[in-house]
């Protein structure tokens, strides 16, 4: 696959983790805090990627499904796990209440409608069962999906593009949303979910303590102290637990 092709991929669905490190262990315990005894149902994955939190959530949980729009990424998936299904996360194959848990992460973000992806979850979901959802904050300094500029993508961290009124930042960045708290309300609001969990958190800057050592974990031990106080609103990702009713 070319360079070029690689980059136009990471543009229209993002990249999914594929190396473990500290973010993604950091992640899996928040999911796994959230999830408490459901923990032990059914789950789904919804937009697995190649599969990583399949592989961790099947070893701690349930009987656990993964989910992947790209057909490329569900084979890779499908080696770690024999439950991956290739299908969208507006249609999601699968009969009312079937799952305990779901996780969706930083997925919504990429669909062609964010709103049935939700409502879809919504309806899958068991009463009592959770989903676990990060998505993009419109708060963070950086567009960290690269940019169209005079018809070319522009791959890596943007500064300040999300600052900018939704109009021309959505020109700039037409193929991944991002979202403000308000935007998150409106996401979930009239489906039969009551929020549980709401919060934005800081990322684990791997690449930065990989260059920078020490430096780089203060760095994001002062990041990660900002997510309790109101600078909390400057971090990467909002992260919502939502319960079926």
């Amino acid at each position: 696959m070319s360079e070029e092709r690689n980059f136009e991929k990471a543009a229209l669905r993002g990249e999914p983790s594929y190396v473990w490190r500290a973010g993604q262990q950091r992640r899996l315990g928040m999911i796994l805090d959230a999830a408490g005894e459901r923990i032990g149902g059914q789950i789904l994955e919804n937009g697995c990627g190649v599969g990583m939190y399949v592989e961790r959530l099947s070893a701690v949980g349930g009987r656990v499904f993964g989910l992947e729009y790209d057909f490329e990424r569900a084979a890779e998936a499908a080696v770690r796990s024999p439950r991956i299904l290739n299908a969208a996360g507006e249609n999601l194959p699968f009969p009312d209440s079937s799952f305990d848990l779901i996780l969706s992460h930083e997925v919504l973000e990429h669909v062609a409608d964010d709103r049935q992806a939700a409502a879809e979850m919504a309806r899958v979901l068991k009463p009592g069962g959770r989903a676990v959802v990060f998505v993009p904050n419109r708060g963070y300094p950086f567009e960290t999906h690269g940019i169209y500029w005079r018809g070319r993508y522009h791959f890596g961290n943007i500064p300040l593009v999300n600052y900018l009124p939704r109009r021309w930042r959505d020109r700039l960045a037409p193929h991944v949303r991002v979202y403000s708290s308000g935007d998150m309300r409106r996401l979930f609001a009239g489906l039969p979910l009551k929020v549980v969990e709401k919060r934005v958190v800081f990322g684990a800057y791997d690449n930065i303590i990989a260059r920078f050592g020490v430096l780089g974990k203060f760095l994001r031990a002062v990041l990660q102290f900002f997510e309790k106080t109101p600078l909390q609103g400057l971090g990467l990702s909002h992260f919502w637990v939502v319960e079926k009713q």
